[in-house]
């Protein structure tokens, strides 16, 4: 492929970035540019942001006062990035598309030419929508702090549904926007109507607690959720229907989804885990174990992992192990990184896949 020549002057380089934006992207070719008088440096999902060890990207110099970084990139990619002066953040002054990465900061953002926003994350008005409701469950010492905000949806649809739990509720609501993006697929027939029970976390350090396969985290849902689910909802009977229920998360909240359906396959038979942090900080959780040592699992399971992250290996080797001893399972790996924007535009193809349109 060819690239374009670049700019010939500051002035030239000036010009073009105020008129499209940064980076340039000129088919798979990615500039950065920076404007400043000492040399930043770049992180950003293209290197992991650090997690293995990759020192961050320096930036040459193109002209008085202006620097550059070059990357090829696939042309599919979703790419989240930040500056480093003296290495602290700035912000990128020709870039002001910025998200924020969960951690208390936002990072700037840049989709590649053949990638693009789901559309079934946009509300159309044309589409009949799911209800939404809130609840404050008390959970006792089965959680820290005592208590947990759950979003309930319930689609749709007059019939009974089955239930997907789903960890960090919060921004799986609002920055994944998950009942929109349920309602959407709904109205174009490709899943079934699913019911929603979406479980806030309760912070940075309870989250590490109760995510990392933690039987209270499972007995909070099968015996505090649940219930509450199965009154202000209208769901199977998961005696009438074993494995019907669903789970999902990401990250950790993928590790804890995938735990809950081994411990309990008879009520969450289907799994739906992104970026599973399934090994962390080289310490194997408990659920390779489970795998090892059990010949089937009644479960259905998808994993999904983006290539630019630092967990791929581990998602990879996971599924060498689960996939023969599972009913069902798909793997899919995405150019993107470890954040809720890739999660939010694969998800509607591992919803898809574990819960299909029924036929009549």
């Amino acid at each position: 492929m060819r690239h374009p020549a670049p700019p010939k002057s500051k002035t030239d380089w000036l010009r073009r970035a105020r008129a499209e934006g940064t980076p340039f992207i000129d088919g798979g070719r990615v500039t950065f540019l920076w404007r400043g008088r000492r040399a930043p440096q770049l992180v950003g999902d293209f290197m992991h942001w650090g997690r293995e060890g990759q020192a961050p990207l320096e930036a040459q110099p193109a002209g008085s006062g202006l620097w550059t970084s070059v990357l090829d990139l696939p042309t599919d990619a979703y790419i989240e990035y930040a500056w480093l002066v003296d290495g602290r953040r700035a912000p990128d002054p020709f870039n002001p598309r910025v998200t924020a990465n969960g951690l208390g900061e936002a990072n700037h953002f840049f989709y590649m030419p053949d990638a693009a926003p789901t559309p079934l994350a946009r509300r159309d008005r044309r589409v009949p929508a799911g209800a939404l409701s809130r609840e404050v469950l008390p959970a006792g010492w089965l959680q820290v702090r005592g208590r947990r905000t759950v979003h309930f949806y319930q689609p749709p649809t007059a019939d009974p549904a089955p239930l997907l739990v789903v960890f960090d509720g919060q921004d799986y609501l609002r920055r994944a926007r998950l009942p929109v993006l349920l309602d959407n697929l709904i109205a174009q027939r490709r899943m079934r109507p699913v019911a929603l029970a979406l479980v806030e976390n309760g912070g940075p350090a309870a989250r590490m607690l109760e995510y990392a396969c933690n039987e209270a985290t499972l007995a909070f849902l099968l015996y505090g959720l649940l219930p509450l689910a199965q009154a202000r909802l209208n769901l199977l009977d998961p005696a009438e229907h074993p494995g019907a229920y669903g789970v999902l998360g990401a990250s950790l909240g993928g590790l804890m989804a995938l735990y809950c359906g081994l411990r309990a396959p008879g009520v969450f038979g289907r799994v739906l885990s992104q970026s599973g942090a399934f090994v962390v900080e080289g310490h194997p959780f408990v659920v390779w174990d489970l795998i090892r040592y059990e010949p089937h699992w009644p479960l259905r399971a998808w994993l999904d992992v983006g290539r630019y992250e630092w967990l791929r290996d581990a998602n990879r080797r996971l599924q060498a192990l689960l996939q023969p001893k599972v009913a069902g399972l798909d793997f899919h790996e995405y150019n993107g990184g470890h954040n809720f924007t890739a999660w939010r535009d694969d998800l509607p193809r591992g919803l898809a896949a574990l819960f299909p349109p029924v036929v009549s």
